[in-house]
């Protein structure tokens, strides 16, 4: 089933309005918010490629009226790198085809050691084949040797993943755990994690939330503002932003192929400098996202759909042992209006 995962991309399947409705997913609501959490699949998942976790890739999360995860691309092409404008339009790559908070292990385990053609680890999407000497690029398609053994359990108002993989191969060997539930009578949504590593060698990755926020389909612009619970530095501040203080805002509404993307820091080593808001005054509504875990890099990427801010945790297992973290999105509304 795995081997197919290539050509069935190949056919140029989109990931537009027709396979998002055909892709297995599960809807759940706690009466106050209302998700599409999408299931993972080889041959129909709405999303099958190699950089994000496949587990609890989430889209039309609604809240008070508001849509703050609709799909940020028009269609899925397999020949394109990452993503490309056309026009109006936008399409992206089947490894950049995700929505709403989408997980990634940015660091795959035995690359560097994988001769090509060899295999090495990508946590929550299975064993891959190394194509060449070429460095690892989290934009390729890589073949799925094994995608590993998944069950997903579900209740109304949660979805569980669990992934088991074994690459004897390299000696990587993991028990991944995701639950995505929505918290009763609050406004709230709980991505808990946990990887247990259960092979010979140790993990050593860097796992970050990549949070392709889409509010009511607003592109980047004033009307949001993004705050931080730190004064922010960065390198140098892109044009169509500015830094004030703890906050980061937009010059100009995003058009066209403009984007800001920078490097965030100024947090320390405690987890509760993981708070970050966005909201957007326009529409009245925003976001809390919190996380129990120390941050070890920011990174704030913005085009004219979605805005993502994506905090990174370092994670390091030896064999036998088990590392666990939570994410916690706040959902709440505001009057309209500027401050």
């Amino acid at each position: 089933m795995h081997k197919s995962l290539l050509s069935v991309i190949a056919l140029g399947l989109t990931a537009g309005a027709g396979l998002a409705a055909e892709a297995p997913a599960a809807e759940i609501s706690n009466g106050l918010v209302r998700a599409k959490v999408h299931l993972p699949d080889g041959r129909t998942g709405f999303y099958r490629g190699t950089r994000f976790d496949w587990s609890g890739v989430i889209s039309d999360l609604q809240f008070s009226g508001h849509n703050y995860y609709p799909q940020w691309f028009d269609r899925m092409d397999p020949k394109v790198k990452d993503f490309v404008y056309e026009g109006a339009a936008i399409a992206a790559s089947p490894c950049t085809a995700a929505t709403g908070p989408a997980d990634e292990f940015r660091t795959p385990l035995g690359y560097e050691e994988a001769k090509p053609g060899g295999t090495f680890v990508k946590i929550g999407v299975g064993v891959l084949r190394k194509t060449d000497s070429a460095a690892y690029d989290s934009f390729h398609l890589y073949e799925i040797v094994d995608g590993g053994q998944w069950k997903v359990s579900k209740t109304g108002s949660s979805v569980e993943f669990v992934q088991r993989l074994n690459d004897r191969a390299t000696g990587y060997a993991y028990l991944y755990k995701k639950t995505v539930s929505l918290t009763k009578g609050q406004p709230q949504m709980v991505l808990s994690h946990s990887l247990k590593n259960t092979g010979k060698a140790a993990i050593r990755s860097a796992v970050y939330n990549h949070n392709f926020l889409y509010l009511d389909r607003q592109p980047p612009g004033p009307d949001f503002v993004i705050t931080f619970p730190f004064d922010v530095h960065t390198p140098q501040v892109p044009p169509m932003a500015e830094v004030r203080g703890n906050q980061v805002r937009y010059t100009k509404i995003l058009a066209g192929e403009e984007h800001v993307q920078m490097p965030v820091s100024g947090y320390g080593a405690e987890a509760k400098d993981y708070d970050i808001r966005v909201e957007n005054q326009a529409v009245g509504a925003g976001v809390r996202i919190t996380g129990d875990r120390p941050i070890t890099r920011i990174y704030l990427w913005s085009i004219r759909a979605p805005l993502s801010v994506e905090p990174y945790v370092n994670v390091e297992i030896q064999p036998g042992a088990e590392f666990t973290w939570k994410i916690v999105y706040d959902y709440y509304t505001m009057p309209t209006g500027g401050r």
